[in-house]
């Protein structure tokens, strides 16, 4: 008889990371990208509703069904699935404020809860919260949830602070620039946790790539803009992932380290 762990399914566990490894690369396109989204969610919104649902919940369901069914960590998927979360995240608390009424204020507590609910959750299933960790399906499926739940809430966030607080699109993308010193400087001088620190910053990297994704955008009448339009920001932070990325998959270099894994943690990886 075959081994339990290659026959009950978990042969199909992937044993390297599915996630890259934190570099200086890894902030710059994760801000691009939450840029990206927030300015691509509001060109389709203001020209075509169906179009932007479409794109929105089709993107995201293609994009997580690719990433979920490579076996390991490949750059183009990664972060196609990360820019369909951005766009899918935006709509969702821009639907919540704009369909539903609800406050920013409201929708950012929600989505905060949101994410404190899946951390316990991912906590109390697999015991750490590390990216590095990031090498079951279960796992998996708990990261790409808190993706996507912190999208919801840093665009929520952004837009609070932008919007109903009115301190504009710059202003408020200074402050989380500023917010994003906190887990730097918590790293270097004061020994914050790696984990902490991480999803702090991933957070706040949101409303920041956001709030500066609307400034170039939207028009000086709103939020003190630029007035370059969503569709040509959108545009532009396209190139400019696309760009990366391709370094990301020509370089690998992003790509964890594989773990040399024990015949007793093969067969733990499929639980």
């Amino acid at each position: 008889m075959r081994p339990a762990s290659l026959t009950d399914g978990s042969a199909r566990e992937p044993l390297a990371a599915k996630v890259p490894e934190v570099t200086v690369l890894f902030w710059v396109v994760k801000v691009l990208t939450t840029g990206m989204g927030e300015a691509a969610s509001d060109f389709l919104g203001s020209t075509n509703l169906v179009l932007g649902g479409v794109v929105g919940v089709g993107g995201l369901a293609v994009a997580l069904w690719l990433q979920l069914r490579a076996r390991r960590y490949v750059a183009q998927i990664y972060w196609f699935a990360v820019a369909m979360v951005a766009v899918f995240g935006t709509m969702v608390a821009d639907v919540l404020h704009v369909v539903a009424g609800v406050p920013y204020s409201v929708s950012s507590l929600v989505c905060a809860a949101a994410v404190a609910t899946i951390f316990v959750l991912w906590h109390r299933s697999e015991g750490t919260l590390s990216i590095h960790s990031i090498t079951t399906r279960r796992r998996e499926r708990f990261y790409w949830a808190t993706v996507l739940a912190t999208f919801a809430l840093g665009t929520a966030a952004g837009d609070l602070t932008a919007d109903e607080l009115g301190w504009g699109f710059l202003a408020s993308g200074v402050l989380f620039a500023a917010v994003m010193l906190v887990p730097a400087l918590g790293r270097w001088k004061l020994g914050m946790g790696e984990v902490f620190a991480f999803w702090f910053a991933y957070v706040v990297t949101r409303p920041l790539g956001a709030s500066f994704a609307d400034w170039l955008g939207k028009p000086p009448s709103f939020g003190n803009g630029l007035g370059y339009g969503d569709g040509t920001v959108a545009a532009g932070a396209t190139v400019l992932i696309v760009a990366l990325v391709a370094y990301l998959a020509r370089t690998r270099s992003d790509v964890q380290p594989e773990p040399v894994a024990r015949p007793d943690e093969l067969v733990d990886a499929g639980r």
